[in-house]
This record gives C-alpha cells, structure tokens and sequence, in this order.
C-alpha cells in the first residue's frame, strides 16, 4: 500500500496546486519513485489511497501496469495514516504486505532495501518492521529523530526531550494483525506502532544506502543535487 491522501501542508505553495506525490524530484513524481521501486520488488498489485487532488493522482497512475494499481478512495473524509490502511484492508488481503508514504525517496544500498525488508520480516515475532534511517546521514532532515534501535532489531520511542539516531523511512513490512485491535475512523500508525512496541512485536531494520525528506519545497534541491551526485 501506498499512503498518498495526506494534504502536503508543509510543501505549500507548490500543494495548493498539486498534491505532494505529483511534486516532481529530477524530472520524476514522488509516488513513481515509490511505485518503480515496488515494481523492482516483485509486487504486483498496490493499493493507493487519495484525498487531496485525488483525480490528479488517480489520473497519473492510471496508465500503470507495473505494479498494477488499486484506488483506496477517501475523498469524503480523511482517515490519517491508520485508519486508511485500516480502511484498505479488504483490498489488501490477510499477507503481510509493504506499506510506503508516496513521498518517501531514497537511494539503495548493494541489496535493495524492499528485498531486505521481506527477507527479514518474521510474523511469528513482529506485526510491523520498519525501515529506519540514520539522521545523521539523511539529506534534508533536521530532526531529533524517531526511535533508537537495538542489536536484535527492537525499538524504542524517542522521549520528548531526546534526539535519538533513526528516523521512520516511510517504508514497512505490515501484517495485518497490527489492526486487529485499531479503531475505527481516523487515526495515526504511531498509535499502533506504539502498541506493538510494548508487546514486543515492533522491530526495526537499517536503511542501507541514502534517505531523503523530501518535506519542504527547500528539500526538492537537496534530493536533487544527491541524486545526481549518486549517478556521477
């Protein structure tokens, strides 16, 4: 699944006209960045949900055959993160699945990371792995970071007046258990992702190559000088 019904508020004035997935890095739309590297990946059906310009998007990737895509439409109300993956989960199946924010962007390592996320994921111990990205090496992210991760994979939130090491990718490995006891309506994955840390079944994986935060119009020219520096 792909989350692309987020209202891009941060990356204004360039989402009062477009929404964020169509914002163009190299000449190339985030969400086709996102979408070829499922394709890369085997997948071949995705499920895209959309609110914000949702015919912009729809059109774009209507003409997709590699991995063909499904519409997961919430133009009359936005559910946030979990509860469009929540609301999607019919036309996803009872298999783990991936789960990408449509704006996430990141250059790989010797073996993609899609691949080493379905290779690690175990269901008999986690209901969600997370590709994780290490701040210091991110290109256009200031922040304080989202989780510190252990030797075996586990996680742990950051504390409010932390800074901890990794930042959430916009990437997983999902199953569908982790909603077994979600809400209905809108709500955030970090409720969820909150949950399975406590009991255990949230892990994390390191990201190997280069991440970008593509959030602010600023940030489209950093990914952009990383992207040609990668390709020189």
């Amino acid at each position: 699944m792909v989350l692309a019904a987020g209202l891009g508020t941060r990356m204004r004035p360039v989402t009062d006209a477009i929404p964020k997935p169509l914002v163009r890095v190299a000449g190339k739309a985030l969400i086709d960045y996102v979408l070829d590297k499922l394709a890369d990946a085997g997948v071949g059906t995705a499920v895209v949900n959309v609110h914000h310009f949702a015919n912009q998007i729809e059109q774009h990737v209507a003409a997709r055959q590699t991995p063909r895509v499904v519409i997961s439409d919430e133009r009359t109300r936005l559910l946030d993160t979990g509860g469009g993956v929540r609301a999607a989960l019919p036309l996803l199946g009872a298999a783990p699945f991936f789960l990408l924010n449509s704006d996430t962007l990141w250059i790989d390592g010797v073996q993609p990371n899609l691949d080493r996320l379905a290779d690690t994921f175990d269901a008999r111990e986690m209901d969600a792995l997370l590709l994780l990205a290490a701040t210091a090496t991110s290109v256009g992210y200031g922040g304080r970071g989202d989780f510190s991760l252990a030797g075996d994979g586990g996680v742990r939130r950051r504390g409010e007046r932390d800074v901890v090491p990794f930042v959430y990718a916009g990437a997983a490995v999902i199953s569908p258990q982790l909603f077994a006891k979600a809400p209905d309506g809108p709500f955030s994955l970090n409720r969820l992702f909150d949950g399975a840390i406590e009991t255990g079944r949230l892990r994390g994986m390191r990201l190997e190559g280069v991440w970008m935060h593509v959030g602010t119009p600023e940030a489209v020219a950093l990914a952009e000088a990383a992207i040609l520096a990668s390709a020189a």
